[in-house]
């Protein structure tokens, strides 16, 4: 089962910052449509306030009955509008109607009847919600007390209106300052942030063979502290790979010395024993197979310490090399141990010369092993050929040879350390030669590939950038 995928740090800012206004926005918009719904509210019910009062003083006693002044013309002035008709009723309660909408709602059954007064309420006429006023007076005489109900209801579709347009007016610019403080936040978490992209860029960016300490200016506190963190740590694994590299290089430099002590008494004893009995027999035989073992050691020891110069190490300053030159140079140095091993090693024509960026003694060390790995593994009678290439925009060193080549399920495994595999035994070598070919075009930025050689063989291409 896949593991949850985690927040970014920059999308949990967000979340917490924004979130929250986004419930605000939504709380501030009902409590802006429940405030414009109030005002609304007040504005009908003052309206209808004035309406009633203003019909109810067209009513008036005259002796027993009432006398109403209420001409055509203001019937039809409050009612020529359809969207804000003003429906009335005039009545005395419990029933007796005298004037208007016969059919308006009737006042609700718990309401405290105080005179003079208006009360307000909604309700339903001919299926339209309705706001009512309702206004009740005391007329008659002393003798005769009567009690009339003024009624005066509007539709609701005009305070709906009224609320829709207060709550769009009060909204709007709401929003347009909610966008804009989202925004702001994101600039801001964008700018916030900045310091950690630029340690990412900086680690990210950086060679694995660097670890000099990291440089972040005018950072914040918490950023300087985690860079602090990292130096330390980088501090720290920088001593302990220095540590081993002087280990492997001093023990190398150490082992060298007595082995080749040891050779060189070796090669003396055999010259000295020959000379001394004719027949030396299983004696020679044995000094053979011991000057043979010592000079596998030496050569352990060499690529120990050649390993050792191309582990990552940012110091190694790299200088214009001809490979042209170097290639040279270090054929003809092999050409005694081909000789050796009846082997015959060429030098293919070549550009007058050819330079690249790189460090003199670990690219020798490259080419050397090539060649060494080469005779190592080819059986007398082979042919070992060097060749430099100018491709345009890169070198190419490629060392083909005719031998037994390297199974294609082990093209990538032979670049481990003191791996032989198949070939074990078909050669002396002891399984580093690759290897520091490979650290080295590492630590030239260059590609190692293995490609077999037809009908037989291999060819081992090294290309590196050239030189500006």
């Amino acid at each position: 089962m896949a593991a949850p995928r985690k927040l970014s740090l920059r999308r949990q800012l967000l979340i917490w910052l924004l979130l929250p206004q986004l419930v605000l926005w939504l709380a501030a918009a009902f409590v802006s449509y429940s405030v414009a719904l109030r005002y609304a509210n007040e504005v009908i019910d003052r309206s209808l306030a004035e309406s009633s009062r203003a019909l109810a003083r067209q009513v008036k006693p005259l002796g027993d009955g009432l006398y109403i002044d209420f001409p055509r013309a203001a019937r039809e002035i409050l009612e020529e509008d359809p969207s804000d008709r003003l429906y009335y009723m005039v009545s005395t309660p419990p029933g007796a109607f005298i004037l208007g909408e016969k059919d308006l709602p009737a006042t609700p059954s718990d309401l405290a009847r105080q005179f003079g007064h208006p009360y307000f309420y909604d309700g339903i006429l001919r299926g339209k919600s309705v706001r009512l006023a309702a206004l009740y007076l005391r007329v008659g005489t002393d003798e005769r007390p009567q009690t009339m109900l003024v009624q005066v209801a509007k539709s609701t579709a005009l305070r709906t209106q009224l609320a829709r347009d207060i709550f769009i007016d009060t909204v709007l610019p709401l929003s347009m300052l909610m966008i804009l403080t989202s925004v702001l936040v994101w600039a801001g978490i964008s700018r916030g942030l900045s310091p950690l992209r630029h340690l990412r860029r900086l680690v990210e960016n950086r060679s694995p063979r660097d670890l000099a300490p990291l440089k972040v200016e005018n950072a914040p506190a918490e950023v300087r502290a985690l860079t602090s963190a990292i130096n330390t740590l980088l501090g720290e694994v920088n001593t302990q790979v220095a540590g081993q590299r002087r280990f492997i290089a001093d023990a190398a430099h150490q082992l060298r010395t007595p082995l080749a002590g040891l050779k060189s008494q070796t090669e003396l004893t055999r010259a000295e024993l020959s000379e001394a009995v004719p027949d030396r027999g299983a004696l020679t035989q044995r000094l053979v197979q011991i000057e043979t073992s010592v000079a596998r050691a030496i050569r352990l020891v060499n690529q120990l310490l050649a390993l050792a110069r191309a582990e990552p190490d940012a110091a190694l300053a790299l200088a214009p090399v001809d490979l042209v030159r170097l290639a040279r140079e270090v054929s003809m140095d092999a050409v005694p141990r081909a000789l050796a091993s009846g082997i015959d090693l060429g030098l293919d024509e070549a550009p007058p010369q050819l330079l690249i960026a790189g460090h003199d003694a670990l690219l020798r060390e490259l080419l050397g092993n090539l060649i060494d790995n080469a005779i190592q593994y080819c059986p007398a009678g082979s042919e070992i050929g060097i060749r430099i290439l100018d491709s345009g925009d890169s070198a190419v060193i490629e060392v083909r040879d005719n031998g037994p080549g390297i199974p294609a399920e082990e093209a990538q495994r032979v670049f481990e350390r003191f791996y032989r595999g198949r070939m074990e035994g078909q050669g002396k070598g002891c399984g580093l030669g690759l290897a520091i070919v490979q650290e080295i075009a590492r630590h030239h930025q260059a590609q190692v590939v293995l490609t077999d050689t037809s009908p037989h063989g291999l060819t081992v291409t090294v290309r590196f950038r050239l030189s500006p």
